[in-house]
């Protein structure tokens, strides 16, 4: 198994940014799995479409779906939203590799959303 973490700064609040391209620089094997983990609390990852309007859809459904500031965590951190925003996500994900590289479809591109930004974070890439 081969580890290696890469490290992503983000510059908003909230920012969904293809991480596909720094993933596959990571395989280092033709087949097998690769799992994908995001070590924060408010952060996911998801695999969907890089398309602007799509990117816009995602930010704006998980805004509309936890829109309240009246969270008790608020009064710790002020960051409630971002916590439960995440739960709606992914913290890993798992996919095949073939010929070297992710097997996505088409479309298909690893996602990584910000929900509390700006940051430097972080993410596990462990290739089996």
């Amino acid at each position: 198994m081969n580890i290696s973490n890469l490290s992503i700064e983000t510059k908003e609040k909230t920012e969904i940014i293809d991480i596909t391209k720094e993933i596959n620089k990571e395989i280092s094997r033709k087949e097998g799995l690769i799992n994908i983990f995001s070590k924060h609390t408010t952060t996911g990852l998801t695999v969907n479409e890089n398309e602007s309007n799509l990117i816009s859809d995602i930010d704006q459904l998980l805004t509309e779906i936890v829109s309240s500031d009246n969270w008790r965590h608020n009064k710790i951190d002020n960051n409630a939203e971002s916590h439960l925003r995440s739960i709606l996500l992914d913290s890993s994900i798992t996919l095949p590799i073939k010929d070297g590289e992710m097997d996505l479809g088409t479309w298909q591109s690893v996602l990584f959303i910000e929900l509390d930004g700006p940051r430097t974070r972080e993410v596990r890439i462990s290739v089996l």
